[in-house]
C-alpha cells in the first residue's frame, strides 16, 4: 500500500494500516527528536510520545499538508516542550570506531573530532534555531515544509536559517582556535 493509501485506511479505523505506516515513520521520528534533544534516552522518550500522539490523533491528519509535515510538526513540538521543560543533559557515551584502514585513522578520527563540533555547536543553539537547523540539514526538508512543520511564515524560516548559519559559523571557528565562548 502506498502512504496516502495507508494514511485513510488508517483514520477509518484499520489498526494494521496505522500500525504499518507507524512503522515506516518511526526511525525518521527518533532521528528528528535525537537532533533536536541530544540524548538518546530522552529522544526516545519524545519519539514514543509522538508515536503514541500520531496513533492517537491520525483522524485529525488533513490532506491540505504532507503527512511527513505533519508528523514533523508532531515530534517538534513535543522536543521543544520536553526542551523547556529540562534542560538538556549531555550524554558521554563511549563510541567504537572503526577504522578501514591505516591510512584513513587520521580521516576517520578528525570525522568524528568534527562531527562532535557540529553536534556540539547545533546543540548551543537557540532552540527555535536548532530546530530549522535539523529540519533543513539532518531531515532534508525545504524551507517551506519547515514553515508548515513549526506554523512560522517562511520569511522567518528564511531568517532563523541565516542566523543559525551565522551562529554555527562562529561557534565553529572557536572550537578550530580551541576554545568555546558561550
Amino acid at each position: 500500500m502506498v502512504e496516502q493509501e495507508l494514511i485513510r485506511a488508517a483514520q477509518t479505523g484499520d489498526r494494521d494500516a496505522l500500525i504499518t505506516l507507524l512503522r515506516e515513520i518511526e526511525n525518521q521520528v527518533y532521528r528528528t527528536a535525537y537532533y533536536i534533544l541530544n540524548n538518546e534516552q530522552d529522544a526516545h522518550d519524545a519519539a514514543q510520545e509522538a508515536l503514541i500522539r500520531i496513533y492517537t490523533k491520525i483522524d485529525t491528519y488533513e490532506e491540505k499538508a504532507q503527512f511527513k509535515t505533519w508528523v514533523q510538526r508532531i515530534v517538534t513540538n513535543i522536543c521543544i516542550d520536553k526542551f523547556r521543560r529540562k534542560k538538556p543533559t549531555v550524554s558521554i557515551e563511549e563510541h567504537e570506531i572503526v577504522f578501514e584502514g591505516k591510512d584513513n585513522v587520521e580521516r576517520e578520527v578528525m570525522s568524528g573530532y568534527i562531527a562532535q563540533d557540529i553536534r556540539e555547536a547545533i546543540d548551543q543553539l537557540p532552540e527555535h534555531h536548532r530546530s530549522v537547523v535539523v529540519l533543513r540539514y539532518l531531515q532534508d526538508f525545504s524551507y517551506n515544509e519547515i514553515a508548515d512543520s513549526l506554523n512560522l511564515p517562511l520569511n522567518t524560516v528564511k531568517s532563523y536559517l541565516f542566523r543559525a548559519r551565522q551562529q554555527l559559523q562562529h561557534l565553529l571557528q572557536d572550537y578550530q582556535k580551541g576554545g568555546v565562548s558561550g
